[in-house]
């Protein structure tokens, strides 16, 4: 294989290594081999044909994006599996990638690729993250600017990149004729540097300050670069002045962002700031839920519930423990179940646990039964009430070092004969009621360090 084609392959896997996460890239990427390149169509190969299932469903589009950054002679791509035939009607070619407007085809060497998977009708809108969805599907349909800029931000695995891309998604396809620079900060930077090196910043500025939409990932990542500050001030200020509207995301608010400039705060909060809150338990059940239907794959309601009150840290681990589950399941031929995903999944919720505690308990059965908090402290005795409380005190005896008589003070000062008999009347129903039973276990799953 020609060496040039050798070097783009091992740029081409240290990109989806850093996109894509450690684990999804030994399990599934590293044994990618690059066969040939012939007449623009690249060959790779895998182990096994579920392999290259998996890797054409859900690394597929990616790649082929990366490729023709890389090498834009390239027009297709085919994988094939160790035992099948090499050729190509025996593998399910990747589609190509639509090629990029006459107009944009000058961005096309700096402007970020965008990921098929995200798009507005695939992003899982709840309470958390509605204002941001609504502005950015907002600017990607306004004929004219509505706001300017579109300021997203939040932690890690939230969303703001999913939105990113669904905005310049929708815009090409919508207005084809736009010119669309999306780029992170770290990228704005570097151009800028290598402007300066050859002598060559005019044509940096007319390239930025010329597009239709600007749009900027990470901008903290300029933090401190005061040169670099400057000239995003100034093509900012260019861009919003002709009307052409500019995205920006960041960790952090305008107002809190540090290594910033003053000025540039005030630009940056100028437009609509929307912030991207951590996830509910809703939100992360309703995600799970899509990308379970999407995946076509068969995993039990108790189970989904389970991954979503467990993992809490980001939106994208979520996906990722998921998506380890199912493909575990396919490759050993086992059938998912509580207990094969606390094996299977050991260490990201182990990564997730925290100590237990009789608030946090009571909490989470007040959610799963649909109650008041304030209904575990209550003096109200109808079953609807007492039962989730009988339960709480049973768990809290279970996963707590706390006696007796603290755990009835935690309910409302109860005394600790009252803790006695929960315990005994829940061990009860579990021994004659077997879906009551799973309740109490799926309880104590989510809830156990």
């Amino acid at each position: 294989m020609d060496h040039r084609v050798s070097a783009q392959w091992a740029r081409i896997r240290a990109r989806m290594r850093g996109e894509f996460g450690e684990t999804a890239f030994q399990s599934w990427l590293k044994p990618l081999i690059c066969k040939d390149f012939q007449d623009g169509i690249v060959h790779l190969s895998v182990p096994t044909r579920f392999m290259k299932n998996w890797i054409e469903t859900q690394y597929g589009g990616r790649l082929l994006e990366l490729w023709r950054a890389e090498n834009p002679s390239v027009t297709g791509m085919e994988i094939v599996h160790a035992g099948e035939r090499d050729q190509a009607s025996s593998s399910r070619p990747v589609p190509e990638a639509p090629a990029p407007d006459s107009k944009a085809q000058s961005d096309a060497s700096i402007s970020a690729p965008l990921d098929p998977r995200f798009r507005f009708d695939n992003f899982i809108v709840g309470k958390p993250n509605e204002l941001a969805f609504a502005a950015a599907r907002r600017v990607a349909e306004a004929d004219n600017v509505p706001f300017n800029p579109l300021f997203l931000f939040g932690g890690v695995g939230l969303g703001k990149t999913h939105l990113m891309h669904a905005i310049a998604s929708h815009i090409r396809q919508s207005s084809p004729e736009k010119r669309i620079l999306y780029l992170s900060a770290e990228k704005f930077m570097y151009q800028f540097i290598r402007a300066l090196r050859y002598k060559d910043t005019m044509a940096f500025k007319e390239q930025f300050r010329s597009v239709d939409v600007l749009m900027i990932d990470d901008v903290q990542f300029i933090a401190g670069k005061e040169n670099t500050q400057e000239e995003f001030f100034h093509t900012f200020n260019a861009l919003v002045d002709q009307n052409r509207q500019v995205v920006i995301s960041a960790d952090k608010s305008p107002a809190e962002l540090e290594g910033i400039e003053d000025r540039m705060k005030s630009r940056l909060g100028w437009g609509l700031v929307a912030e991207i809150h951590s996830t509910t338990y809703e939100l992360r059940l309703g995600i799970l839920q899509s990308k379970a239907e999407q995946m076509r794959a068969d995993i039990p309601a108790k189970v989904l519930e389970f991954l979503a009150h467990k993992i809490t840290s980001n939106v994208r681990e979520l996906e990722g423990a998921l998506n380890r589950l199912v493909a575990y399941a396919n490759l050993v031929g086992r059938s998912i179940t509580l207990e094969t995903t606390q094996e299977v999944l050991h260490d990201l919720l182990r990564a997730n646990d925290r100590r237990v505690t009789i608030e946090e308990i009571q909490k989470r059965v007040a959610e799963h039964f649909n109650v008041r908090l304030s209904e575990m402290h209550s003096a109200r005795r109808s079953r609807s009430i007492a039962r989730p409380r009988q339960i709480a005190m049973y768990l809290s005896k279970q996963l707590t070092a706390r006696s007796l008589p603290e755990i009835g003070r935690k309910f409302g000062g109860r005394d600790h004969t009252t803790v006695m008999h929960a315990v005994k009347k829940v061990d009860e129903l579990k021994q004659q009621d077997g879906s009551f039973a799973e309740d109490v276990e799926l309880l104590r799953r989510m809830l156990e360090g």
